[in-house]
């Protein structure tokens, strides 16, 4: 019997554990066998939960890089603006990895990190769920098969729920670029943009133009009588839809994992702990009265070197979530909805009585809450790639997410320049 791959968690958030998790259920895959990060609740608990010893506990990358190699890859899953720094002295040492996207945070980091992996020979693989849901494969399945034709047009949307663009992308983590050095489109919707250069390829893009902007959650559109924080000072904390209170303690479960992290090593916390966290705490904030800075709509407009086009559309403040994907070839059209589980397939026909024949094509092992299934099969595939085995057609190695990265740099670019015309670089 062949042994397991062996991986150590570098920062153990909630989606490096995601991906760790996999081997409670298929040890006979993966084994855990360390930790390096800084909360020792959180180190500890990593260490109970997959049973190593206290020396392969570590405060950070360099800690962990300052002993001799002793697995074969990291799962890295720190925030973004350290994935290169945390990364770099690792891969030196020559372990593979399984990197949280983005991989990086700019044009310059990229280039730090590719030169590395292309010196060590490392298999990087980019945490790219999407591509691994069944939801997406079938896109991919009937592109392949010809079925479409040759691509005229692609179309992504994202609508970020109201409820989730406030928790991260306003009062959260991923709400200032200053301070986490990434954009909206980058944070957010690096999923769609590889999901559409995946959709295309071999086709490669030629260029790139963008414009978006803040324009719902900010100073000037708060009530008149609005306090700063909801639960402290605020007299609309139980009409205001934005509300702390209705998003975070009335549905207690909702973002568990970013409102109450200073909670987590509290067994079973008082709902009068929670509410004195939310009277301090970013979570609690007005969601007009935050230091956000990142945009609340944008569109990219893509021409690829085929001729054909392809649009992004970010859309935050929706009532539901909701991922689109509309791809156009010259035989026929595929149509998508990501969160209802819909994808409909319209064929040209001539000889048919509308001009078309449509068809709505069944999805199986569909998980939402999984990123669609997404989760696990990532996983399985990461442990093939390290391996040396064949892997599926999702397997987003880092060369493979390098155009889709590129793609969302000068699109932020160009929505600063207000809306300039970007080339790729070939």
């Amino acid at each position: 019997m062949k042994k397991p791959i062996t991986a150590i968690v570098l920062g153990a958030g909630h989606r490096a554990m995601v991906y760790a998790d996999y081997s409670l259920s298929h040890p006979d895959e993966l084994k855990i066998v360390g930790v390096a990060d800084p909360d020792e609740y959180r180190r500890s608990m990593v260490r109970e939960k997959f049973g190593f010893s206290e020396k392969n506990c570590f405060k950070d990358a360099d800690e962990l890089a300052s002993v001799p190699k002793f697995a074969d890859a990291i799962i890295n899953g720190t925030m973004d603006e350290v994935h290169v720094k945390t990364s770099v002295p690792l891969l030196k040492l020559g372990y593979d990895m399984l990197l949280e996207k983005p991989f990086c945070v700019s044009k310059s980091e990229m280039k730090e990190l590719m030169d590395v992996v292309n010196e060590h020979k490392n298999k990087v693989m980019i945490c790219h769920v999407l591509r691994y849901s069944p939801f997406y494969l079938r896109f991919k399945e009937k592109i392949q098969n010809g079925d479409l034709g040759e691509i005229i047009n692609i179309q992504t949307i994202e609508n970020v729920s109201y409820h989730h663009i406030t928790t991260s992308f306003v009062r959260g983590k991923w709400g200032n670029s200053e301070k986490c050095k990434t954009s909206m489109l980058l944070a957010k919707c690096c999923h769609d943009m590889d999901i559409m250069m995946w959709m295309m390829s071999p086709v490669r893009p030629v260029s790139v133009s963008s414009v978006g902007s803040l324009g719902q959650f900010k100073l000037e559109n708060a009530p008149e009588n609005s306090g700063t924080y909801c639960l402290k000072d605020c007299p609309n904390v139980d009409s205001c839809q934005y509300s702390a209170k209705k998003i975070y303690l009335d549905h207690l479960g909702s973002w568990e994992f970013y409102v109450w992290q200073e909670l987590e090593s509290v067994e079973n916390p008082t709902m009068e702990q929670r509410i004195e966290l939310l009277k301090r705490s970013p979570y609690g904030k007005c969601v007009y009265k935050c230091d956000n800075n990142v945009v609340d709509r944008q569109s990219v407009l893509i021409n690829f070197s085929n001729g054909a086009t392809g649009t992004h559309n970010m859309i935050g403040g929706s009532a539901a979530p909701l991922r689109v994907i509309k791809v156009t070839g010259t035989k026929g059209e595929l149509y998508g909805e990501f969160e209802n589980n819909v994808i409909k397939f319209t064929k040209i026909d001539p000889d048919s009585e509308n001009f078309c024949t449509e068809e709505r094509l069944d999805i199986e092992d569909f998980d939402v809450d999984g990123h669609g299934g997404g989760d696990d099969n990532l996983t399985k595939d990461f442990i093939r790639y390290v391996a040396g085995e064949e892997v599926s057609v999702s397997c987003t190695s880092i060369y493979d997410s390098v155009d889709g990265h590129n793609i969302i740099f000068l699109a932020d670019e160009s929505r600063e320049e207000g809306g300039t015309l970007k080339a790729v670089d070939k």
